[in-house]
């Protein structure tokens, strides 16, 4: 066993959450780094914020892994006084790379999306909007329960199995309603209301969810057959219960090409609400 190079581990990840499999407008793949360094210690996290850089730091890891991109937005300057450029600055002076796998990961089997249905209970799933080059990988997961039960009881579940926030988990519809079809997406997912109507999904469990497309949702169910009901969960939450079955991934991926480095997850809890009144 040996340690990897960056440039190795960002060949394992894009064999695990392939580049091509990000949508068009996202940024994945390497931001900061010499691929020609060694990599022995790797930190997972949700976000690449400054307290979570700060930690990478600390804890002396070489390469900083995250689902969000570090650069999704262009930039013009990566001066020190800058936001981004103070990121970039502190990330290459204690030689730390940082990597993002963002839609890829949500798309690839196994992501975020795959997670969180399982959370649920649902043990067979398929995309809600499928790749076009592979119908097994997509957007979002829709899939059937074992046994009907409630959006009342799935919020309830949700609410035992995601990280606590500050937020919560909200219904917006009928909590009563019965369910045997659910459809999610990790984070944020109100662009896919027309694919989770067609599904034919009896609740839709997302993030970030809005006024205006949650109730123009609601009424246009209701205009049908009321379907599908909604269910809110922290952003943050939604993705940061995919860091584990991605680090799972990473050991048995690593292992198998005879590579040895040390991953950990971060303990920085980047959900940005503290309090609720």
């Amino acid at each position: 066993m040996r340690y990897p190079t960056v440039s190795e581990c960002v060949d394992l990840f894009d064999s695990l959450w392939p580049p091509s499999l990000a949508e068009d407008w996202d940024t994945v793949g390497l931001a900061v780094g010499d691929p020609d360094a060694e990599v022995r210690s790797i930190l997972l996290a949700l976000d690449p914020t400054d307290a979570v850089i700060a930690e990478a730091v600390v804890l002396g890891a070489d390469l900083l892994f995250t689902h969000h991109p570090l650069m999704l937005r262009p930039v013009s300057s990566v001066s020190a006084g800058t936001l981004k450029g103070g990121a970039v600055h502190t990330l290459i002076t204690n030689g730390i790379a940082q990597f993002n796998a963002h839609t890829n990961a949500d798309s690839a089997v196994g992501g975020v999306s795959d997670v969180l249905i399982d959370l649920i209970g649902v043990a067979d799933s398929s995309p809600l909007v499928p790749d076009p080059a592979d119908p097994a990988r997509g957007i979002g997961r829709v899939g059937d329960l074992g046994k009907p039960t409630t959006v009342r009881d799935i919020a309830r579940t949700l609410a035992g199995r995601l990280p606590r926030t500050t937020t919560g988990v909200r219904i917006a519809g009928d909590p009563a309603a019965e369910v045997t079809r659910v459809a999610v997406c990790g984070g944020a997912g109100d662009s896919l209301f027309e694919a989770v109507r067609a599904s034919g999904a009896d609740v839709y469990v997302t993030a970030d969810l809005r006024h205006h497309p949650a109730t123009e949702a609601l009424d246009t169910g209701n205009r049908g057959d009321a379907r599908p009901q909604l269910i809110d969960v922290s952003h943050w939450a939604s993705e940061a219960v995919w860091l584990a079955a991605a680090a799972e991934a990473l050991e048995a991926e690593f292992a198998a090409r005879g590579l040895s480095v040390a991953l950990q997850a971060s303990a920085v809890n980047t959900d940005p609400w503290v309090e609720r009144y």
